[in-house]
């Protein structure tokens, strides 16, 4: 999809009553349009690979503060993050159980969880295949744009 498209896209989506559209291609390309106030945002949500592990990684401190590294990478995991603004939800419904837990195996695609944007709610899906290390968040909890949610062993 080039520049163009994507334009012609935007200005489709801003002239109808579309609150948001979600496309998606062959070969994991996907873009979200989504109405915000006035404007539209283009959101491409991403997982990101960390670094590989260090010898830093075995030592016995990081164990001693797990929440001064809520916001640091750990090498070897992959961080899943918000792609918007919103409220984070462990499953679709109060009494249902959580879409994954820790130590859940998880394939690409798989829903991790829910946030709730504008009164939307929105799957974010798994990117990539593997482990739940870590769920970063709370249920309930507000979430930035770009907010490790999860962290993966691929």
């Amino acid at each position: 999809m080039n520049f163009n498209e994507i334009k012609q896209l935007i200005d489709i989506v801003d002239s109808s009553d579309l609150q948001e559209t979600i496309i998606e291609e062959e070969g994991g390309f996907k873009i979200t349009l989504r109405r915000a106030s006035a404007a539209t945002v283009i959101s491409l949500p991403s997982a990101t690979p960390v670094a590989e592990p260090s010898p830093i990684a075995a030592s016995p401190t990081l164990n001693s503060a797990p929440a001064a590294l809520k916001d640091e990478s750990i090498p070897g995991l992959i961080e899943s993050r918000s792609p918007i603004v919103g409220t984070f939800y462990q499953s679709s419904s109060p009494d249902a159980p959580p879409f994954v837990s820790v130590n859940d195996t998880i394939k690409k695609g798989d829903v991790l969880c829910i946030i709730e944007a504008m009164k939307l709610m929105n799957e974010i899906e798994a990117e990539v295949s593997g482990t739940i290390v870590e769920i970063l968040v709370e249920n309930g909890q507000a979430v930035e744009y770009d907010q490790p949610l999860f962290r993966i062993k691929p």
